[in-house]
């Protein structure tokens, strides 16, 4: 039997359902590379189509490994429910389309939003070859197409919406782009809120400080640089799913760092400092030869105002720029 949305925070086929933090999880490649390494299958849940209001939209999607799940569709609406199909397609392989809201022929099972969301579940096997693909891709900062029929799965490219539906015969392609990265330079109270809320906020996070203590954050990060900047980001590389925010308040290492930044092809890229000191940093640019398309895309005194200027509350703005500037890469029509 279904279960009402009621029932779905209790729901055993999910583990943490009384505090859904899964959720917070919005690329499920991580989640799919723990399962690979374990020699788990996974099955894979993706919102193809939404009518009316959702909290969600076409391409978000949930992965379910054993009883853990990554990602979420409707803050807590149908998550069980998917979860059990998600089980019964684990053990048989065979897809299933679920239909949700408006015109479901459950009825017992209701959103909140008024809306519809239809959802297509898939097994992945730990060996398949389009699995090992995608991971690949996303390990090397390629973006790339999933294309499946539920049944048959292949990877390819090509620069197409975040989510192209084929109702008839019924086939998907959802693009993976890599995943959204912030490299912060610095060691101040800011450089580390705006690190941590990174990290927090699911985005491989960079932090570099030069010269730096051996010892590494006192909180997690994607990688811990000591090295001099210009060298720290050629390593890391730079492309157009990341965000630089310099942060030492040094021009020695901001200059460089703003300097290489603005040349890679970056999102987003931003200078901290007082607003007296911009004119003189900018003349500096110009004299190491940045153009002028590259000094409009430079951020001075990034962030939202209004917020404060305590460490969390600057870090928050400047965040929250962040996200702006790299959502279109990743939700382009």
């Amino acid at each position: 039997m279904l279960s009402p949305p009621d029932a779905a925070p209790d729901n055993p086929l999910l583990a943490g359902a009384d505090w859904p933090t899964f959720g917070w999880s919005d690329d499920i490649r991580p989640a799919l590379a723990k399962a690979v390494a374990d020699g788990q299958a996974a099955a894979l849940a993706t919102l193809y189509k939404v009518e009316g209001s959702a909290p969600r939209g076409p391409g978000a999607q949930m992965l379910f490994v054993g009883n853990v799940a990554t990602g979420y569709f409707s803050g807590d609406c149908i998550e069980g429910d998917v979860a059990g199909h998600a089980r019964q397609v684990l053990a048989d392989g065979v897809p299933q389309r679920l239909h949700y809201g408006m015109g479901s022929p459950w009825i017992d099972i209701r959103l909140r939003c008024g809306g519809a969301l239809h959802v297509l579940v898939e097994r992945l096997l730990p060996d398949s070859p389009a699995v090992h693909a995608l991971l690949n891709e996303g390990a090397g900062r390629r973006p790339c197409i999933w294309r499946t029929d539920g049944v048959r799965q292949e990877l390819g490219d090509g620069d197409l919406p975040l989510l192209s539906l084929q109702e008839e015969p019924f086939a998907l392609a959802r693009r993976y782009d890599p995943a959204r990265r912030l490299v912060v330079t610095g060691g101040d109270p800011g450089a580390l809120a705006l690190a941590r809320l990174a990290m927090d906020a699911r985005f491989e996070t960079v932090l570099i400080r030069p010269h730096g203590p051996h010892t590494p954050p006192p909180f997690p990060v994607s990688r811990y640089m000591r090295e001099p900047i210009e060298q720290a980001l050629d390593v890391t590389g730079l492309d157009r799913w990341t965000a630089y925010v310099g942060a030492t308040h040094e021009d020695e290492h901001d200059l460089a760092g703003c300097l290489s930044a603005l040349r890679g092809d970056t999102a987003y890229v931003a200078m901290i400092g007082a607003k007296s000191r911009a004119p003189a940093r900018l003349a500096a640019l110009q004299a190491a030869g940045a153009s002028e398309a590259e000094l409009a895309r430079l951020h001075l005194s990034p962030g939202v105002s209004g917020l404060g200027k305590a460490p969390w509350e600057v870090a928050t703005g400047i965040l929250a720029e962040v996200m702006q500037a790299l959502n279109p890469a990743r939700e382009r029509a």
